[in-house]
């Protein structure tokens, strides 16, 4: 996720690479910069890493558990047919 320095960061860059003509809305620009970088990202929900490799290892977690419950079931579906037929 970007962190409110590397935003800054980006805001002030874009106003540096402004014309000529513009220079002197350059602090107006930078905070509309800001402004809209910020509206961005927030509408993009982004997670962190640390967020997103717990997320990545719960779902690890339970798709192991769900393949384990799938062979189980089979298992005993197998062993029902095998009684039903013996019986």
């Amino acid at each position: 996720m970007l962190d409110p320095k590397q935003l800054e960061d980006l805001a002030a860059r874009l106003s540096r690479v402004l014309p000529p003509g513009l220079k002197g809305l350059r602090s107006e620009l930078e905070d509309n910069f800001r402004a809209v970088l910020r509206a961005s990202l927030d509408r993009l929900e982004l997670v962190s890493r640390e967020r997103f490799d717990v997320q990545a290892e719960l779902l690890a977690r339970t798709q192991a558990r769900l393949a384990n419950l799938e062979k189980r079931l089979k298992t005993l579906e197998q062993q029902r047919g095998t009684t039903e037929r013996a019986g």
